[in-house]
């Protein structure tokens, strides 16, 4: 049996995709697996340290936003689109899977069109809760369309959909290391209350400033500390910021064990990416939601409003960061019973068997059993 899975572009896509992989691996270990992503994205490197094959296509996406750089990279899109379909075609010929799954990301159009087209099973898989535009079109001929979110109806055939959640990385799932251990692996003070902050493996510039702006707040707090994630692309200038001297303030550029963070905080502040509103479900934290303006179709408000209709989170609009993230985070510590409310709602919404309920199905897909 031979499973194609193609996406990627963002960890947001990459990870769940590798574990949906690392699922259908468990349940049969004889199925074949091929990964395509886009040439020079991070699925490049991320997917063979996680132990599969990838093939890249030269696809990019189109740039809604207008300025030199974007109107002369989609002036190359359609060139690049097709050299990506007649690529997907000759994989597709070679490989011969019995089901290709998408899991969002500029590779995923390409491959499931071309699949469908040649009458290979497709199965869609979409994180967010507003549903793009691409996935929308595929959802035509999809087999199956499996979401995390309620109401999905309003994007694809009601017939087809099948909620089962947001595959997230298997360690998120091992929670068994002690509060004081996890602080201790950041350097932190094992007994002080903790912020967490996760702007993304990049960063998060509005969040960064907010914290800037926080600077006199954290200062008078000396009972509470935070674990900043800046974000590569900040990590050099913000090393240089005053607020880094602070005692209570712990900057790194990427948290390289997400597990230890989430068991290290007592409230997180995310933006609001399907990942990350998944990983913090299933950890049953408070959250402060930011939700980061820069996506397609806002999708990230349209999470977020998920999680804020459950009294599951709390939201602070993107262009309020710099005034409300940081007191927002701060008077969650200081009601425990707000916390424990957030905490209690959130649970609700976890889906922890979401990579195995999604790797049965594409299993079951591709052997055609009844759904």
């Amino acid at each position: 049996m031979r499973v194609i899975i193609s996406g990627g572009g963002t960890g947001g896509h990459i990870f769940p995709a590798i574990a949906i992989a690392d699922a259908i691996r468990k349940m049969d270990a004889s199925v074949e697996i091929l990964f395509v992503g886009a040439e020079g994205k991070m699925e490049m490197e991320r997917v063979p340290r996680a132990g599969y094959r990838i093939v890249g296509l030269p696809v990019v996406g189109f740039q809604r936003q207008m300025n030199f750089k974007n109107l002369k990279n989609n002036l190359f899109f359609p060139f690049k689109l097709i050299s990506s379909l007649l690529k997907a075609h000759k994989i597709i010929s070679d490989f011969r899977p019995d089901v290709v799954v998408g899991v969002g990301g500029y590779a995923s159009g390409p491959v499931l069109r071309v699949a469908m087209a040649m009458g290979v099973p497709g199965l869609i898989q979409e994180q967010n809760s507003f549903a793009g535009v691409t996935n929308k079109i595929l959802a035509r001929k999809a087999s199956v369309i499996c979401v995390a979110y309620d109401r999905m109806e309003r994007f694809f055939p009601k017939d087809k959909i099948f909620n089962l959640g947001n595959p997230v990385r298997e360690d998120i799932l091992r929670q068994n290391l002690s509060v004081g251990d996890a602080r201790r692996f950041y350097g932190l003070d094992p007994y002080k209350r903790t912020i967490v902050l996760i702007g993304g493996s990049l960063g998060a510039r509005s969040l960064n400033e907010a914290v800037l702006q926080s600077g006199a707040l954290l200062r008078d707090r000396e009972d509470v500390q935070l674990l900043w994630q800046c974000g590569k692309l900040y990590h050099e200038e913000l090393m240089r910021s005053e607020i880094v001297g602070m005692k209570n303030v712990k900057l790194t550029a990427f948290l390289e064990r997400m597990d230890y963070a989430y068991t290290a905080a007592d409230v997180v502040i995310s933006r609001a990416g399907a990942l990350s509103i998944s990983e913090i479900c299933l950890v049953s934290k408070p959250v402060v939601l930011v939700p980061s303006p820069n996506v397609a179709e806002d999708h990230q408000t349209s999470n977020a409003m998920a999680l804020v209709n459950e009294n599951a989170a709390v939201l602070v609009k993107d262009n309020n960061a710099a005034v409300e993230m940081m007191p927002e985070a701060l008077a969650l510590l200081d009601n425990p019973d707000r916390m424990n409310k957030l905490r209690d709602h959130i649970a609700l919404l976890a889906k922890p068997d979401a990579a195995s309920d999604i790797a049965r199905m594409v299993l079951k897909i591709a052997r055609r059993e009844n759904l």
